[in-house]
């Protein structure tokens, strides 16, 4: 029996063993970002020795790249333009590439970090997206809690944000979307919400219902869904308890919730999550899921090894 996620219109079913890696290209390690190109081809974005693994739908191993550039793998966008954008929390970098692997700019200093919390680009940055007009949003990150706004050619334009937890105030600022009008989207994950803003930054409203979401992704068009990654429960007396995540959470573009994909607490089975890092959404509806599994696992169990199977990459593919 295939394993069916979510309910109505929102269904899914989980594709075991989905990436095909030929000996040697193995993950063994996080999956932190996933991008899907125009061609339906996958980009994990991954804490291993390939950091960059390219997969075509079916999940054949394609080519690599990155060996040596990317010290934490964090971020991905996939532009308009058949580009990507790369964003390193280690290396405290964000990397404009070609989808081959070429870097065309490269922001903020490798492997310097500006002081905690000084508000300044970049301390342990998490991801990008463009807006319509070209300008990039970053979000600045784990050591500080703003939104830099930059020009195409690099430029900082401005920025914004405080550690707290009122509105305009960031505890991780995780991820981060931007829409067809302008509107940025910015996973708040401490603080459990996705905060709305206009392109300035001025606080528009804020979506509460999710737990340390972490993952977001908007998909393509006016009105698009979005898709959470909600990484679980975060301290020992809560890791089992159920309905928190780790799940897969989709929403209206006004922040309706529309289905959740994943009722129980963290494990190996099939339609079972670990942590949902990353994620995007093809041509064709499916989502594939990057996770920091093998992060998360430390986290909870200390000492024992990484079980066989701990899974970092999964797709589900739309029923229906």
């Amino acid at each position: 029996m295939p394993t069916i996620l979510g309910t109505g219109a929102h269904r899914y079913e989980f594709v075991d063993n989905w990436a095909k890696l030929p000996p040697g290209r193995e993950f063994n390690a996080d999956v932190a970002a996933v991008g899907v190109d125009k061609q339906d081809r996958v980009y994990a974005f991954n804490r291993g020795k390939h950091p960059m693994v390219v997969l075509d739908r079916a999940g054949n191993f394609l080519r690599s790249w990155g060996e040596g550039l990317f010290p934490r793998a964090h971020g991905v966008y996939m532009a308009p333009d058949d580009t990507i954008w790369l964003t390193d929390d280690g290396d405290h970098t964000v990397r404009h590439c070609t989808l081959e692997g070429k870097v065309l700019l490269t922001l903020g200093i490798p492997g310097t970090p500006r002081p905690y919390m000084s508000g300044e680009p970049f301390h342990r940055c998490t991801h990008t997206a463009l807006s319509p007009q070209g300008d990039l949003y970053v979000s600045d990150g784990y050591g500080n809690s703003r939104v830099h706004k930059f020009a195409p050619n690099g430029t900082l334009l401005r920025s914004w944000g405080e550690p707290g937890t009122d509105p305009g105030q960031f505890n991780i600022p995780h991820n981060i979307c931007c829409d067809a009008d302008g509107w940025v989207y910015v996973a708040d994950r401490e603080n459990h919400r996705v905060q709305v803003f206009d392109g300035n930054g001025k606080f528009e409203t804020q979506w509460i219902n999710m737990h340390r979401p972490s993952g977001l992704f908007m998909e393509r068009g006016g009105q698009g869904r979005f898709f959470v990654g909600e990484i679980g429960g975060g301290m020992g007396v809560n890791y089992d308890m159920p309905n928190i995540g780790p799940r897969v959470s989709i929403y209206s573009h006004k922040g309706e919730l529309l289905a959740r994909l994943g009722q129980r607490p963290a494990g190996l089975e099939p339609g079972q999550f670990i942590s949902p890092h990353g994620l995007a959404v093809d041509s064709h509806g499916d989502i594939y899921v990057g996770e920091v599994s093998y992060t998360n696992w430390r986290n909870r169990y200390k000492e024992q090894p990484h079980p066989p199977g701990l899974r970092s990459l999964q797709k589900l593919v739309k029923v229906g």
